[in-house]
């Protein structure tokens, strides 16, 4: 189900809503396009296919203009939840209502295609966010400058560093003025130079109203930055609420 608009209601301004939402994927313990394979599916022989969830029952709302962090261990299904709210990929069940231009920064550099210059996937990522022709050609310089590739702009993306890949993806993100900016681990990517000017953007951001919606694996990020934790484990919310107290448990729970 792609995400849909969702309205704000006279109490809370929501932003987002997860209702309920499940993912599945299928799991092959056999390669299913050999001959052999293909034809006992055809008469019916075929073992069963197995599912994996990797998120179950999720529900929550976010309002406009908070920071919201989730958390969790490798396999959690963190990641999984923000390609379903950027609508990279759709839910198994439930349903996700979105407000407003949503930027998904899910990993840094996807999305750009090696032979164009970084000019061209600026100008295709932009799009991809929905800005106009107008939006990207005003906020070109800014981008570029943010990013501090303003003389590597011809130049094609294959011959970036891993650096500058973050620098123009994280760029491109925070110059389409976002509504709910998605952002995966972004801040372990890149030297600690850039991670401070991400920091300080994202507080930019912030106190304009932007909400954000921050995964991240280090407890010390999600304490500075969110108002709000949500906790992940085995494809379940198992807390929602204060960040303090949550992350004092999950790490106690790491440790």
């Amino acid at each position: 189900m792609v995400p849909r608009q969702v309205e704000a209601t006279a109490k809370q301004p929501v932003i987002l809503r997860v209702n309920r939402v499940g993912k599945a994927f299928r799991r092959f313990e056999h390669q299913p396009f050999l001959l052999r394979n293909l034809l006992m599916r055809l008469v019916g022989r075929s073992p069963p296919q197995k599912e994996f969830w990797p998120l179950r029952d999720i529900s929550f709302e976010i309002g406009v203009g908070e920071t919201v962090g989730v958390v969790g261990r490798n396999g959690s299904g963190k990641s999984t939840l923000l390609r379903l709210i950027a609508g990279a990929c759709y839910p198994t069940e439930g349903e996700i209502l979105v407000r407003g231009r949503i930027a998904p920064l899910l990993s840094l550099g996807v999305g750009f295609q090696p032979d164009m210059t970084g000019l061209e996937c600026v100008e295709m990522n932009a799009t991809a966010l929905g800005l106009s022709r107008e939006e990207i050609a005003a906020g070109m310089e800014a981008i570029l400058s943010f990013a501090e590739l303003t003389d590597f702009m011809q130049t094609p993306v294959r011959f970036y560093s891993s650096g500058m890949l973050a620098r123009l993806g994280f760029s491109v993100a925070i110059h389409a003025t976002p509504d709910l900016l998605l952002l995966d681990e972004v801040l372990s990517v890149g030297d600690l130079r850039f991670q401070k000017k991400c920091l300080e953007r994202i507080h930019e951001l912030q106190k304009s109203g932007t909400t954000i919606l921050f995964v991240s694996h280090g407890p010390g990020a999600v304490r500075d930055l969110c108002d709000r934790v949500l906790w992940l484990r085995d494809g379940e919310l198992v807390r929602d609420g204060m960040p303090g107290p949550i992350l004092d448990e999950y790490e106690a729970a790491a440790g």
